[in-house]
């Protein structure tokens, strides 16, 4: 039975996320990554860092919608499975998450998915082990074996299906209530202007969907609910695009826009423009900031994860965006993917912010950065931006050497008793 280090678990309050392992999901052979309350995944283009947010997207999914909606939509089972480079035949896929919930208590969740015949799936291992942080506390937790056996501190345990998360069915349990609904609500956004552009469909703003597509009813939603988060966007989107000051929603026939007030330089009548006659930039900085922003009168997200935020943003406005990662990271966690030597270009950002993803062999491998660079970080002789400008931002390879038999021992225990 694996039992997990609390002392690895002493961390701010915000962290939900503190470990996170993947077994053969897309380019990912095997990683074993820690996690803070900001974390940035730093790597080349093509080095598989998308697919280390996507894996815990798909648990979100998997979860909220259905597994057979997380598996379709992302192209199905054999576009997920790594392949076996001699063999040619997609591996078992796997997902292991330790975290820290809200109320205190510390869990572990983790599935296995594999192909069966006639090119369908099923879940071949699942475990939830869920503990308190009192001496001798209960324990509360199951495990599915591939073969349906059951092993869980629940009497009546629900009825499952090889096809259907048994955390779903036991989500209206309490015991595990907490952790269903802590994963449910990870966020992750690879934000696209041409959405946030166009007329949109009024629809719920209680949460910015993963494209921007509905920012325009998000921004109203926080304007009668938390006029403060408005305003912080408001803020931040000024020091990133000086020239804009306020960023309203307004109706158009039976959809909606957004509507950017922007400051002239005789400081007489501003400037008004719709959402269609606004840059990329400015489209995308405003994403990025709702996304961060956006808790309004809501729980704050438990998990926000966001691609390449300084993407079409000029390079003088990354200090206003580390600022607000930063900001943001003091209510939920916050993992962000990034190839920008100016969005890194910070003393402040120290080592343990850092997690290095280089493609080798076909393989995305996942990690600390090495010592040389640890050390240069410490005593700051260079900034993590400054370093991978001079290509000397590097990853650990012992690290990746003892990953490999660290993963397997922890996908080992979700079957021993």
């Amino acid at each position: 039975m694996y039992r997990m280090n609390l002392g690895d678990l002493e961390m701010a309050g915000n962290v939900f996320l503190t470990r996170v392992v993947l077994k053969n999901y897309k380019s990912i052979g095997v990683c074993d990554v820690r996690l803070g309350p900001l974390t940035y995944l730093v790597g080349a283009n093509g080095s598989g860092k998308s697919n280390f947010l996507n894996a815990l997207s798909f648990v979100k999914d998997a979860l909220s919608r259905s597994l057979d909606i997380a598996i379709r939509e992302r192209g199905g089972l054999r576009e997920i499975q790594q392949r076996n480079s001699a063999s040619g035949r997609p591996r078992h896929f796997a997902i292991a998450l330790e975290l820290m919930l809200r109320d205190g208590r510390i869990g572990y969740y983790a599935f296995e998915i594999g192909s069966i015949v006639g090119g369908a799936y099923a879940i071949q291992n699942e475990s939830c082990r869920i503990y308190t942080s009192e001496p001798n506390g209960k324990e509360n937790y199951f495990h599915i074996h591939h073969k349906g056996k059951v092993d869980s501190s629940i009497a009546q345990f629900p009825a499952v299906l090889p096809d259907r998360l048994a955390l779903v069915a036991l989500s209206g349990i309490a015991e595990f209530r907490e952790l269903y609904e802590s994963l449910c609500q990870m966020r992750f956004y690879n934000l696209e202007p041409r959405r946030m552009r166009g007329p949109q469909d009024p629809r719920d703003g209680s949460a910015l969907e993963f494209d921007g597509g509905n920012i325009s009813s998000v921004i109203g939603y926080l304007e009668r609910n938390s006029l403060p988060a408005r305003l912080l966007i408001e803020e931040y989107l000024s020091k990133v695009v000086p020239s804009i000051n306020k960023v309203t929603k307004i109706a158009v026939g039976p959809y909606e826009t957004l509507e950017f007030q922007q400051t002239t330089v005789d400081g007489n009548r501003p400037l008004k423009f719709t959402a269609q006659n606004m840059s990329d930039g400015t489209l995308r900085a405003l994403g990025v900031l709702t996304a961060l922003f956006q808790s309004g009168a809501k729980e704050s997200p438990s998990l926000i994860g966001i691609e390449e935020p300084e993407t079409a943003l000029h390079p003088g406005a990354s200090a206003a965006l580390r600022e607000a990662l930063s900001i943001a990271a003091q209510h939920s966690q916050v993992i962000v993917t990034s190839h920008s030597p100016e969005l890194l270009d910070s003393s402040e950002i120290g080592e343990n912010e850092l997690r290095f993803v280089e493609m080798l062999s076909g393989e995305s491998l996942i990690g600390n950065i090495d010592e040389a660079s640890r050390n240069i970080l410490k005593d700051r002789l260079f900034s993590a931006g400054e370093l991978l400008r001079l290509n000397q931002l590097a990853p650990d390879p012992e690290v990746f050497e003892a990953m490999k038999g660290e993963q397997m021992r922890l996908f080992g225990d979700m079957t021993a008793r």
